[in-house]
């Protein structure tokens, strides 16, 4: 099976309702879509989002790094030469890893095809099913209680909000969704690196003490700052996560030997793709560390690729794979299968993925 063809396109997806942090509204899932075409038909599929002040990666960014960069590379090159292809994606230009991350699940779904084995298998295997939990947008909190309640309704038993702007009105905002959800509900918080340490440290401290019985937070502070993480960690009431501080399997291995984080959160499109979120996996696993596989605001495609990985390593103890079913509809066919909290993996070869549904994918002129 030989990479003949790489084909881009922008997939458009409408959000059931706008999404809302701190920083942003967004109203659709706008990703880049990669097609590996070969020669014996068989199309592997990826998808990568263009979260800037994440990643530092943007629409033109990811275009341009698979076409000018890793395209070259893979063209002509055979899949079940797979440690080669894997690397020749990798090794192709510094960061960019949301371009890599597509490509690389891609090459992932074209391999379980070839060998006509579901990627989840290829990976290990340990389970089918998955349970989700759910984003609640920033409102006033009111709206936030409400759409607590309705959240819980549907079927969500955790719950993840967002934090950082104005800790006065982030306490009152999570006092509000505990008193609508009640005790039995988890309820864990991501602060996007808003706080300095003693900041993080006072602030969740005082939330505990209000009876907010917070799961956990995620990057209380800086990304590069991981003596202030450790200080956080030795220090807050509160479980600590780290996101943004690992994006490669070496950043994991600092916070590991470092006990700089009670747990850290995978995200394909930081590391690069299924390939670098498996060295993270295994050097969690060494190190006992439990694990949350995360996602941007994604569609199924990507997503998927999550679910793969997290079906197969027992490391991962949490879920945060909600994109999909914050879209109004499901363009992509085949897959993973999400009802609501549910997710269940596809036993298809491969990822499973059939196509996309037309009306949604614009194919780029290049």
């Amino acid at each position: 099976m030989k990479i003949t063809q790489i084909r881009l396109g922008k997939l458009s997806v409408p959000l059931r309702t706008p999404f809302k942090t701190a920083l942003r509204t967004v109203d659709r899932v706008e990703d880049i879509v990669v097609e590996l075409h070969t020669d014996t038909g068989a199309v592997g599929y990826g998808e990568a989002p263009p979260t800037g002040p994440i990643t530092g990666d943007t629409t033109g960014g990811i275009v341009g790094g698979i076409l000018e960069l890793i395209a070259p590379a893979l063209l002509g090159q055979e899949v079940d030469d797979f440690e080669t292809v894997t690397a020749l994606v990798q090794k192709a230009g510094v960061h960019n890893t949301s371009a890599k991350a597509a490509v690389d699940m891609a090459l992932w779904d074209l391999y379980g095809q070839l060998h006509q084995i579901p990627v989840h298998k290829l990976l290990g295997g340990a389970r089918r099913t998955l349970v989700t939990d759910l984003t609640i947008s920033v409102n006033p909190p009111e709206q936030m209680a409400r759409d607590a309640r309705e959240a819980v309704a549907r079927g969500y038993d955790c719950l993840k909000v967002k934090v950082g702007a104005d800790p006065t009105l982030d306490t009152a905002r999570l006092a509000a969704v505990r008193k609508a959800v009640g005790r039995d509900v988890c309820i864990r918080i991501d602060a996007n690196q808003a706080w300095t340490p003693r900041q993080a440290v006072r602030i969740l401290n005082e939330m505990q003490d209000k009876g907010l019985e917070l799961e956990l937070v995620e990057q209380p502070v800086p990304a590069g700052d991981l003596e202030g993480l450790a200080y956080v960690t030795r220090h807050s009431w509160v479980p600590v996560m780290a996101d943004e501080s690992v994006f490669s399997p070496a950043d994991a291995l600092r916070i590991f030997q470092s006990r700089a984080a009670d747990y850290i959160n995978i995200k394909l499109m930081k590391c690069g793709g299924l390939t670098g979120a498996l060295r993270i996996a295994a050097a969690a696993e060494i190190y006992g560390v439990e694990c949350m596989i995360g996602c941007m605001l994604e569609a199924k495609i990507a997503v998927n690729a999550a679910v793969e990985l997290a079906c197969a390593r027992s490391i991962i103890t949490r879920v945060d794979l909600d994109g999909p079913v914050l879209c109004s509809a499901d363009p992509v066919e085949g897959g993973a299968r999400f009802d609501e909290r549910n997710i269940t993996v596809s036993d298809a070869p491969g990822m499973g993925i059939q196509g996309i549904q037309p009306g949604y994918l614009t194919y780029l002129s290049v």
